[in-house]
């Protein structure tokens, strides 16, 4: 089903939705930057697996990302939290079961900045290889991956006037001056729920160590290395770990809170 959906500055979303059963549990997925809702197919392989269970998932692209409006000049840190924000309120008014969110990379950082205004229900979270420190991610990339994208950032900026991530994907300098006020780590350790962070431990673009420390340091966290993965668990054994994985410890968090078999 491809839902209405509108962010709350009247963009509209791309979404689809996958109706479960009614008072079972809905799972929204948040793609991460220069992605859409397939999320290298991810997503769509998650929500059939989440299906057979009868949850509900809710999958959509960010504003600037695959069919949704506006462009990728247009994202911001700010936008992204509306688009969210959307999403979670319409899989909330779709089911009266607990909510929890699947983000990836870079749509772990709305995800994070948004947890406090997602109420109650909320009862779990999932990150897949996330942006947790956007300084060692963006601003002073650590990694091979993220030297090469975004190492001459701020001479691309004075020159060009925009940063040219991949063809057709050019960002805009507020993006990265959100990058200096933000911290979706901090966001993370203030919030009280459940976490499951799953990790490739050949990420070249966002650092697993941060992951494992901040999973090592926060109660109720679950961390999940898969051996010889990169950035996107692309090959098909790596894929089909982190959907397991994902799957088998979402299960197990409604079963805790709904009494689900």
């Amino acid at each position: 089903m491809t839902p209405e959906l509108l962010a709350a500055d009247g963009i509209r979303l791309d979404a689809r939705l996958h109706q479960g059963a009614e008072g079972r549990a809905a799972v929204v997925l948040a793609h991460g930057i220069t992605g859409d809702l397939d999320e290298l197919g991810h997503f769509p392989r998650l929500a059939a697996r989440l299906g057979e269970r009868g949850v509900t998932v809710l999958r959509f692209s960010y504003r600037g990302h695959g069919a949704s409006g506006g462009t990728p000049r247009g994202v911001t840190i700010e936008g992204e939290r509306l688009d969210l924000l959307a999403a979670a309120r319409y899989a909330l008014a779709v089911t009266s079961g607990p909510l929890f969110l699947v983000a990836s990379s870079f749509g772990a950082v709305s995800t994070l900045l948004s947890l406090p205004l997602l109420g109650p229900r909320l009862r779990g979270l999932v990150l897949w290889n996330p942006v947790l420190d956007l300084r060692r991610t963006f601003l002073e990339p650590s990694l091979p991956r993220g030297r090469e994208l975004y190492g001459g950032a701020a001479e691309s900026f004075a020159r060009r006037g925009f940063l040219r991530i991949r063809d057709g994907f050019d960002v805009d300098p507020a993006l990265f001056e959100e990058f200096t006020r933000h911290d979706p780590l901090r966001a993370l350790s203030g919030w009280r729920g459940p976490a499951l962070i799953v990790h490739g431990d050949q990420d070249r673009h966002v650092p697993c160590a941060v992951a494992r420390a901040t999973a090592d340091n926060r109660p109720d966290t679950v961390f999940h290395v898969v051996p010889g993965a990169d950035h996107g668990f692309r090959p098909p054994g790596h894929a089909r770990e982190l959907i397991e994985v994902t799957a088998d410890w979402l299960r197990s968090r409604e079963q805790s809170v709904a009494g689900v078999r």
